[in-house]
């Protein structure tokens, strides 16, 4: 079938390149691509890492995901780092909420290995002393500029729509009517530094109840994140922001001192009522919805392709997911 997917985010380029893939034509609209949340996403393809209490669903969808990356990866030419997720506690209050992720991930049946303080220096010598930590076997992270970059390039893109017998709209954090208000924007700040001691793998911890997570690229550059901020302005990078994550990123990795700071961008993150994204029926004959992902739109890029193209083939729908789902409006 004719197919328009509106919007070339991670998202929307992953359900181009899939569509495409089994056969269908694909004409992927956008005047920007490739320039919204997925240009200062981290990559991390961390299911276990992300989930909080009450998102099992998320869990599940992502551990799935996780699954297709290697293989998407594969295609694209793309390296996939996958040394685990470390999670370290920069206090004995912070090694509480590493202990809560510990103790969630073991009640689901998910690896969790818990690490005194020598314990998390062997994996990663450059951390400063911490309280203690967990690894998260199987995780890593991807680079998602080079991801869109590659599917770009695979993918033909428009600057307005062309006309198609379905429409698949993957918009990120603006949603068009009558859609526009199951998506809200939740801006999230992001710094990228070039350190000559970069962490290994992924490093996530707290500080003084501070979230802040490390990220590196393999070539020295290391992404350091993420602010969370309900708003009604422009995404922008705050000095406050700013502050707080090189605050705490610098108390986990001392070495980050001499890192040069390249690059500090915002963005917004498409939140949905429930936490889930929409991926499903509209409620519009000829409308699919592929939005909403808010912090896992990189780990989710390839399941979600698979669920719209099995959907636009078949009519199935992951009710985790659906949009018509009660709590999704």
């Amino acid at each position: 079938m004719r197919v328009e997917v509106l919007g070339a985010g991670i998202v929307g380029l992953a359900v181009a390149e899939e569509l495409q893939r089994r056969g269908h034509a694909v004409a992927l609209v956008d005047p920007r691509p490739a320039s919204g949340a997925s240009y200062a996403a981290a990559g991390m393809l961390s299911p276990a890492a992300e989930v909080w209490h009450g998102e099992e669903d998320v869990l599940r969808l992502g551990t799935a995901s996780l699954r297709l990356w290697p293989g998407l990866a594969a295609r694209l030419g793309v390296p996939v780092r996958r040394e685990g997720t470390l999670l370290v506690g920069h206090d004995a209050a912070d090694l509480q909420q590493v202990d809560r992720q510990v103790e969630l991930l073991a009640r689901h049946g998910h690896d969790a290995v818990p690490l005194d303080r020598a314990g998390v220096r062997e994996h990663e010598p450059a951390l400063a002393r911490v309280a203690g930590g967990a690894l998260l076997p199987g995780e890593g992270s991807v680079d998602p500029r080079a991801v869109c970059a590659a599917l770009l390039a695979r993918v033909p893109v428009h600057t307005a729509p062309v006309g198609a017998d379905v429409t698949v709209v993957a918009t990120g954090a603006r949603l068009p009517e009558p859609w526009t208000r199951l998506v809200t924007g939740v801006r999230g700040e992001v710094l990228r530094l070039r350190s000559d001691d970069p962490p290994r793998r992924t490093v996530r911890g707290w500080v003084a109840g501070e979230p802040v997570y490390l990220v590196p690229r393999g070539d020295g550059r290391v992404v350091v994140g993420a602010t969370s901020e309900h708003h009604d302005d422009g995404p922008v990078v705050t000095a406050g922001g700013a502050l707080r994550l090189l605050a705490a990123a610098r108390e986990l990795w001392p070495a980050l001192e001499r890192a040069e700071l390249v690059e500090a961008t915002a963005r917004d993150r498409p939140s949905t009522a429930d936490g889930l994204p929409l991926v499903g029926p509209s409620g519009v004959d000829g409308v699919v919805l592929a939005a909403g992902h808010h912090r896992h739109g990189v780990l989710l890029a390839p399941l979600t392709a698979q669920l719209v193209a099995d959907h636009l083939e078949t009519g199935a729908v992951d009710p985790a997911v659906d949009p018509r789902r009660e709590g999704a409006r």
